[in-house]
């Protein structure tokens, strides 16, 4: 009655478990030499719904300024990190984040998300220090349940990019295989006279497992250079993982974005046996060519 709907009041063990969680982050980010980094509560709204970002403002605590602009309350660090790293020197290649998110599609309006970004390195360096730094904050919590899987957005992209899907077409496409709906995707590929590529795609709904799963489409590509190149990433970091110990390691090779600036490697930490999305992340690097900026970025 006295407060607004999302909104909850802490007390006792809820905020010693917080303080305790975000501490552990920050000594574990200090020791990986991460630099902190902070951005306005209050942001303009573009910073989050522009095409690179792509997020959705009926979702967001919003009003206009004086000015007839509409800012927001900061919806998510990514886009709102991006844009603040964005002006700082190159050399600076590492940032982390902590604090208090607010979006009305959760179960409270505010949450909070702690995070890594890191810009301006190699690729592979960065995919890895992010799993790498996933792995030892959850170490750190005493968490050892959770398996950890691997997807590329680029495989999707790969198969379909000759057809000349509509962008309509394409992003029904995508939301077919995220919500693995056979029938939509043969449905939208049918006047294409696309019979294969529909049967690939369905597949790949199902391609989800260990190394022999990869090791299946490496035979089935075995004529498609870009496609095993991007098998071949995912085997790295499955390797990098087993060789700390983490042996719990999927790839899902029929994952798609689920956001417009994935553009590689997507990784995700799911709790066992609740399923629980423990992290998440990839790389993000067109949600740079909103602020003009040309780089590389794994968070």
């Amino acid at each position: 009655m006295f407060l607004p709907e999302g909104s909850q009041d802490e007390t006792g063990v809820q905020i010693s478990n917080r303080l305790r969680a975000s501490d552990i982050f920050r000594r574990v980010s200090e020791m990986r030499h991460f630099k902190p980094i902070s951005t306005p509560v209050v942001e303009y709204a573009n910073t989050f719904i522009n095409e690179m970002a792509g997020m959705k403002l009926e979702y967001m605590l919003k009003w206009f300024n004086n000015d007839g602009e509409i800012e927001v309350l900061r919806p998510d660090w990514t886009a709102a990190v991006a844009r603040a790293i964005a002006n700082q020197r190159p050399s600076e290649q590492k940032w982390s984040y902590q604090g208090s998110v607010f979006r009305i599609d959760k179960d409270g309006t505010e949450s909070r998300q702690a995070g890594i970004e890191i810009v301006h390195a190699d690729r592979f360096y960065g995919e890895t220090e992010c799993l790498l730094t996933a792995v030892q904050y959850l170490n750190q919590l005493t968490i050892g349940q959770y398996v950890i899987e691997l997807g590329h957005s680029s495989i999707f992209n790969l198969l379909i990019d000759s057809i000349g899907l509509t962008k309509i077409e394409e992003e029904n496409l995508r939301i077919a295989m995220h919500d693995k709906k056979e029938d939509r995707i043969t449905d939208i590929l049918q006047s294409y006279d696309q019979t294969d590529l529909s049967q690939t795609l369905i597949g790949l709904i199902n391609a989800y497992g260990g190394k022999e799963v990869i090791a299946t489409y490496e035979k089935k590509w075995k004529d498609r250079p870009e496609l095993l190149a991007v098998l071949q990433r995912l085997k790295q970091l499955i390797d990098v993982l087993e060789t700390i110990g983490v042996d719990d390691v999927i790839v899902d090779l029929g994952r798609v974005k689920n956001l417009p600036y994935y553009d590689g490697v997507m990784f995700r930490g799911f709790l066992t046996p609740s399923g629980e999305i423990c992290f998440s992340g990839g790389r993000y690097d067109r949600l740079y060519e909103q602020f003009d900026q040309s780089t590389s970025l794994s968070a």
